[in-house]
């Protein structure tokens, strides 16, 4: 059971309300009332009012202000947050108050958690426009790799805080990332720009107690006319920023608010999915809901007519955040996209990341050409990106690379017996894929005379391929068939953020 040692508590009245305000880290130097929201700066003995905070906007975060944990064994309490937003989208900085007097913070971005501390980077800061996303730079002898530079803004706060951005002013906020899935924050909001070091953590990790319960998670969805063809459009999530109108399929784009016109984009030619949207499974341990659906085309640089496609499946735990279940013609795999930034060797035919070398299976340019459901990211039809995959026996990493950023996923492949089972799904012969070839056992498929007769056509059309040269004495032309393994990664729109 996670518990803070008893901490001296500061207490005085809000210069704008009279409430009581609390200090409970000798750090904090401002707080927010939580009756008049009046933001307030502490100095010495003395509360100062500067003015009023915005609220807080309901994130559905299973986190809240006073619940208590344990990181590397020191105990800490959660007594502040920070609301920022991105080009990416929302996220928050939960403020960690220890034991022993020390901050961290407690970054928390579609389920997935990072604990950072105040950091030197050992020399001058460089300016932000000198981090280039996707190079790398030494820290401390480390190599890191950049994977965002974005203009952010605070949109609210809540509880006590050692900083406090100026409200909606936007600055510059850069994030690295290193193969042994460090994360280095750098915020340019003060002069010098605040540094911050840390590591991916999990709610379970963190043996959190006083978590929001599950009546106090109340889905409170959106609704509104589809654009297109004013159907009713409900969105459940609250970190949404694309939605498809049931139906007309329209993809929408509600990353600015569902308020005025929504900018959409219509779909022809649906894909079904096998896993209808709403279902909820059993994976690894976890039960996850698939809240969104993605088709995606692909093909060899230089090789656009022979193309090969797979899905995406887009999956939801209030704890885990989100994971992909990708189906493509090798078989099916669950991935997450990674905290770290594995480290690509020079000639890209090889990845190492948390200590294993990945050696490339594949590299192609891929096209998302249907979408279903809700994202977390802005989703589009036609989304391009240039997908490399990466194996290590059973494990699988993949990085997807757009003019704008570098986003890398890992993770493993599942049988298809237990995909399907997952989501108790009769029809199992539909979800088989690679991994149940013709000396898969049952159902496989293929017996011993249907093998012969598929020899006996290949050999008949290499004869047809060597008779035609010899008629014509040209070369002839044969195009081999690719085994596509799909990607098994998936768009991460919010991987910045930490």
């Amino acid at each position: 059971m996670a518990s803070a040692a008893p901490q001296r508590i500061y207490r005085a009245p809000c210069p704008g309300c009279g409430a009581p305000v609390e200090f409970r880290s000798a750090q904090s130097t401002h707080a927010v009332c939580s009756y008049c929201h009046s933001t307030i700066v502490r100095s010495g003995e003395t509360l100062q009012r500067l003015g009023k905070m915005a609220e807080v906007f309901e994130d559905y975060s299973p986190l809240q202000l006073m619940a208590s944990g344990r990181h590397e064994g020191r105990p800490f309490v959660l007594v502040g947050r920070l609301q920022y937003r991105g080009s990416s989208g929302p996220w928050a900085e939960w403020q960690a108050a220890f034991d022993d007097g020390r901050v961290g913070q407690l970054s928390e971005d579609n389920g997935s958690y990072v604990m950072t501390f105040p950091a030197e980077l050992g020399r001058d800061v460089p300016p932000a426009e000198r981090f280039r996303v996707g190079a790398t730079t030494a820290v401390s002898g480390k190599s890191f790799t950049v994977s965002a530079n974005d203009e952010v803004a605070l949109v609210s706060a809540q509880g006590e805080l050692p900083k406090l951005p100026p409200l909606g002013q936007s600055f510059r906020s850069v994030e690295l990332r290193s193969a042994q899935g460090e994360v280095l924050g750098i915020d340019y909001a003060t002069v010098p720009p605040q540094v911050s070091r840390g590591r991916a953590v999990s709610l379970d990790e963190l043996q959190l107690t006083g978590l929001r319960a599950e009546a106090a998670k109340e889905e409170k969805g959106r609704g509104f006319a589809c654009p297109s063809c004013g159907a009713p459009v409900q969105v459940n999530l609250a970190g949404t920023l694309s939605v498809t109108c049931p139906s007309c399929h329209s993809v929408i784009d509600v990353s600015q608010g569902i308020a005025g016109e929504l900018r959409h984009a219509q779909q022809d030619e649906p894909v079904r999915p096998l896993i209808p949207l709403g279902s909820t499974g059993e994976l690894q341990g976890v039960p996850w809901q698939v809240v969104g659906f993605q088709h995606r085309m692909g093909a060899e640089p230089g090789d656009e007519d022979e193309q090969f496609g797979w899905s995406e499946y887009l999956l939801y735990n209030a704890k885990r955040g989100f994971v992909f279940l990708v189906d493509s013609e090798e078989g099916w795999s669950l991935v997450k996209p990674t905290t770290g930034a594995p480290q690509l060797a020079p000639d890209s035919r090889s990845a190492t990341y948390l200590g294993t070398r990945y050696g490339l299976k594949y590299s192609y340019n891929a096209e998302t050409n249907y979408v279903a459901g809700e994202f977390y990211w802005p989703v589009v039809r036609g989304q391009k990106t240039f997908n490399r995959d990466f194996a290590a026996g059973a494990r699988l990493l993949s990085m997807e690379q757009t003019p704008r950023e570098v986003t890398w996923s890992s993770g493993a492949g599942l049988s298809s017996d237990a995909v399907a089972a997952a989501f108790g799904m009769k029809d199992q012969d539909r979800f088989r894929r690679g991994d149940a070839g013709p000396t898969g056992g049952k159902s496989a498929g293929l017996g011993c005379g249907c093998l012969i007769v598929i020899l006996i056509v290949i050999l008949l059309l290499v004869l047809v391929v060597v008779l035609a040269r010899n008629d014509d004495g040209s070369s002839g032309y044969t195009s081999a068939p690719r085994t596509s393994g799909g990607s098994w990664g998936g768009y991460s729109g919010g991987g910045g953020h930490k």
